[in-house]
């Protein structure tokens, strides 16, 4: 009987499949627990599989990581068109701020990988995939400024720009870190998020006046 071609990797999407299983062993086990390994027995390949697609665990953290950026872009995208939609209120200052909800509804949903984005570890993980990623992330702040802000100078954009991804970003990495909020309602965190975001949006309306 005529032997049939075996399937590489037992499947013809490897790539995807560390990925998947790299993303989900990074949230169970953090940067510290995450293996190629382990990835590899996830995936059910062997432990040598990887390397055709990823020569170092950089590498598929790397790839983990513009995933992550991408998502959050989504996400940010995603939560201003939402309140761009909404005929209502608000306009420029309404977008910054669900831009801002956008981003805290991606971190506290995926932790680990929020973690790994901003980390220490993303340094050494630097791709010029990683790097436009991440510039993306920033481009979406500086936009949401600028459209907030349109007749300040540059100088002040940027500031504002810097102030408001501080803002945004130190809020929800404390949060996280479990600094703040630790006996707060997920319904009070929410609305000290909120308030956050939208004083941050008037600030920035403000110095940009």
């Amino acid at each position: 009987m005529a032997r049939t071609k075996a399937q590489p990797y037992h499947h013809g999407q490897l790539r995807e499949a560390l990925a998947s299983s790299g993303r989900a062993l990074l949230e169970e086990k953090g940067i510290r627990g995450f293996t190629l390994r382990e990835c590899a027995r996830r995936a059910g390949v062997s432990h040598a599989a990887p390397a055709y697609h990823f020569a170092s665990i950089d590498d598929l953290l790397a790839e983990l990581a513009v995933q992550g950026f991408h998502e959050l872009a989504a996400a940010m995208t995603a939560e201003a068109a939402r309140a761009d939609g909404d005929a209502a209120e608000g306009g420029a200052t309404s977008h910054l701020v669900a831009q801002g909800v956008g981003y805290m509804a991606f971190a506290a949903g995926n932790p680990a990988l929020f973690q790994l984005m901003f980390s220490r570890e993303a340094n050494r993980l630097e791709t010029p995939a990683l790097a436009a990623a991440a510039e993306a992330v920033r481009n979406l702040h500086a936009a949401a400024v600028e459209a907030a802000i349109p007749h300040a100078s540059g100088e002040i954009k940027q500031r504002m720009a810097d102030f408001a991804g501080a803002s945004v970003h130190g809020f929800i990495s404390l949060l996280l870190d479990g600094q703040i909020g630790g006996k707060d309602s997920s319904r009070a965190l929410k609305a000290r998020g909120l308030s956050l975001l939208s004083a941050m949006a008037e600030t920035v309306v403000r110095v940009g006046s």
